[in-house]
Parts: C-alpha cells; sequence; structure tokens
C-alpha cells in the first residue's frame, strides 16, 4: 500500500491514545506465561506482540513470529526453559538473517539445548526445553539489550538463578533497568552492581495486576509532527513522569526544538513554542535510545538544524539497516547525509524535493519517522501497512491531526 501524505494548514491540535508499549508488553507477556496468575491491562495492539502472545498460546511445533525481533529473542530463552517443549522458532527472510548466537551461546553454557536448523548462528532454532540450574554467564554488553533481557526473564524460573556479568559498555541500558524493575514488580529481587546482574530463583509470584504505560517511542512521531509544524498542541495518554522507558529522553530532545510538555490530568500535553530559536546543530549520543534516532533525523532535516548523532551501532541489525536506509531516503528528499557503522551526520541543508517516494524496507519506523515531513513537503510512503507492527492506528491518528492521507 502506497499512501500520499500532506498538511495542507500546518497546524495540529488533536487529543490521542496510544496503546501501551511494546516492549513492556513483550516483558510482560512472557512473565505471565511464566506466572499465570499475573493479569495485563493496556497491553499492547503491535503486530509484535500480537506474535509474541500467538507463539506462547499455540501448541504448534512450528514457531513462526515473523518480523518480531524482540520476540524472536525472549522466546529462545523461554522456550529453552520451558521443560518437556520441543518447537522450531523462526521468522520472516530478514529475521534468517538477524544474529542471534551470543544469546544461544550463553543458554547453552547454563545447559540449554539449542541448534541451528539452517546457517550457524542464525533462526530458525530448534529448541527442546529442559529445566536449567542457571548459574554464572558472560555477554558483551554492547550488544542488544534484548539478549540481556531474554536471559533476565527466565532467571527466576533457574534453580539457581543467574549471575550474569556484563563486559564492555553497556548498550541500551533504559532496557535492562525496565527489565529489572518489572522483575521487581512481581516480586523478583534483583541486583545490579556495576557490571554484574544477579536475579535469584523465584518460586512464587504474588498475584497482580500489571498496567502497561503507553509507548514513548510512538509517541516520538508526535514531537517529531510539533517540532515541524506551524502552531500546534498535542494531548497523549497514557504517559507517566516516572516512566521505565528509555524513549522518555524525547522530553528533553525535543525541548531543544521548540516542544515544550506537561504531565497532568489530561494526560502528557505536548506544545509548539511560538518565536523559539532552533539550535544551529544538535549532537546527541543515543546509545540509550537508539530507536528515536530515524524521528530526530527527519526532524532535523525538516527543520534545518544540523544533526550529529552517535551511539547507533544496534541499527545496523534491525528490520534494516537503519542508517543505510535514513541515508538513502534522507538523500531522495534533497539531504546531504552521511552515515558511518555507528553514527550519522546531516547538515543544515534544506532542498525539499516535492512528491518523492519513501521505501520502508518492511521496517515500521522509517514509515513513521518520515510521515511527520509532510508537514515541510507532500510525500508517499511505501508500503504504509508497515506501522501495524507497533502503531496499528498510526495512519487514522496521522488524520485525526490534520494530515491528508490518500492511498495510490
Amino acid at each position: 500500500m502506497q499512501l500520499a501524505v500532506d498538511h495542507r494548514t500546518k497546524n495540529i491540535a488533536t487529543k490521542l491514545v496510544i496503546t501501551g508499549s511494546k516492549s513492556e508488553t513483550n516483558r510482560l507477556l512472557l512473565l505471565q506465561a511464566l506466572y499465570p496468575q499475573l493479569s495485563i491491562e493496556n497491553a499492547s495492539n503491535s503486530d509484535d506482540s500480537v506474535a509474541m502472545a500467538k507463539a506462547l498460546g499455540s501448541n504448534d511445533e512450528l514457531k513462526d513470529i515473523h518480523h518480531a525481533g524482540t520476540a524472536m529473542r525472549f522466546l529462545t530463552a523461554y522456550f529453552a526453559t520451558k521443560t518437556d517443549s520441543s518447537i522450531v522458532l523462526t521468522g520472516s527472510k530478514r529475521m534468517q538473517e538477524r544474529p542471534i548466537g551470543l544469546l544461544v551461546d550463553a543458554l547453552n553454557s547454563l545447559g540449554a539445548s539449542v541448534t541451528y536448523d539452517q546457517k550457524q548462528g542464525y533462526p530458525p532454532l530448534r529448541i527442546l526445553g529442559k529445566q536449567l540450574e542457571g548459574g554464572e554467564v558472560s555477554l558483551p554488553a554492547n550488544i542488544s539489550s534484548q539478549y540481556i533481557s531474554a536471559l533476565l526473564l527466565v532467571a527466576p524460573k533457574l534453580t539457581k538463578g543467574l549471575v550474569l556479568h556484563l563486559e564492555g559498555e553497556i548498550t541500551s541500558l533504559p532496557y535492562i533497568k525496565m527489565t529489572l524493575a518489572l522483575l521487581e514488580q512481581i516480586g523478583v529481587s534483583t541486583s545490579f552492581d556495576g557490571t554484574t546482574i544477579r536475579v535469584p530463583h523465584q518460586a512464587v509470584i504474588v498475584p497482580q495486576e500489571q498496567i502497561v504505560e503507553s509507548d514513548w517511542s510512538s509517541a516520538s512521531y508526535w514531537f517529531s509532527c510539533l517540532a515541524l509544524c506551524e502552531e500546534g498542541e498535542i494531548n497523549l495518554s497514557s504517559y507517566r513522569e516516572d516512566s521505565l522507558q528509555g524513549d522518555r529522553v524525547l522530553l528533553d530532545i525535543y525541548q531543544k526544538l521548540g516542544v515544550t510538555h506537561h504531565f497532568g490530568k489530561e494526560g502528557l500535553s505536548l506544545k509548539k513554542e511560538k518565536g523559539f530559536v532552533l539550535p544551529a546543530r544538535l549532537e546527541m549520543d543515543l546509545v540509550e535510545a537508539p530507536d528515536i534516532a530515524q524521528t530526530i533525523a527527519v526532524s532535523c532535516y525538516g527543520l534545518g538544524v544540523e544533526c550529529v548523532l552517535t551511539g547507533l551501532h544496534t541499527l545496523k541489525i534491525k528490520e534494516t539497516d537503519r542508517l543505510l536506509a535514513l541515508e538513502k531516503e534522507l538523500s531522495k528528499l534533497g539531504a546531504n547525509i552521511t552515515v558511518t557503522n555507528d553514527s550519522l551526520h546531516l547538515s543544515s541543508i534544506q532542498n525539499f524535493q516535492k512528491g518523492q517516494a519513501i521505501d520502508t524496507y518492511h521496517d515500521h519506523r522509517m514509515a513513521m519517522a518520515f510521515a511527520p515531513l509532510g508537514l515541510k513537503v507532500p510525500l508517499e510512503i511505501n508500503e504504509a501497512e508497515v506501522v501495524t507492527k507497533s502503531y496499528p492506528g498510526f495512519w487514522e491518528d496521522m488524520q485525526c491531526a490534520g494530515f491528508q492521507i490518500v492511498e495510490k
């Protein structure tokens, strides 16, 4: 599906309800599978969470999670510890190109039985579940935090618990802290001392309801819309000031681009600051929040702000190589951008090319990050349906905000 995106008034005023965080939901779905007495409210309706829930709930030997990277990592650990289960875990063509060897090696060192059905180090995986004792394991700290979280989530079920040593600089620390916080909320005591994480065996969890906070990554596109519009205000629910999600750093980043915020009874209110003087250059290390890099880069191009982003090495192994995808698609629109293996540099030049068709590479964030640019220049989004991976109602919400969305 190809959609034309435009915004004629350049002004926005709307209220939106965004469903629960995909990151929180997928962690809680796994914990609920381990401890069925847990209940979950405001769960994400994203494709990834639906795929995760389906794989956990079905008795099929073949579990196909399609493009859901979080589900691939989390379910590998879950089924490795599920006694007497025997499954094959697979995904899309791109998923079979995304490495998982470090997680498999860590699980096998703890006594798991996980083998590769095709290419060494990559899905599909053949998993024979068994009771694992646990113990100590080491992982590079600069890998995807999903590998680390996968081990931590199953750690309470290991008979000796888990001592996890992280080696080197830690990537995406907020996601690790989110996992530990959710474990604490359901009654598991944890410790994170320097580069060592300890999670003991926990036999019984107190039944309780977990309410998932709305997704900050999904909110990022509305921060971008306000930065790019001429005048606007958006109310988003339901968000918390004490959020567990690392992407709440959006509040600070977009304040530098003229978007103010306020938490009140109605939720999170965002507003375009009138007369705001933009910085000439925005430079930041996104090692703890790489998922919002695409949104920020597109915002800066639309505003004519030079942008230097670092700490982006994990973007190479996402749904697509997001750095190369950003370079190619922003260049189509007239941007001057260069990328390395872990950074991007965008000049302040604005040279909007109208009517360009943005390729999304099966990546939901490419579609949603570029859509707000319709406030500056008419454009088209190819394979626009990819947004269902994390934000199924995105295009309807864009229309509520005054965007003209027309299927080509």
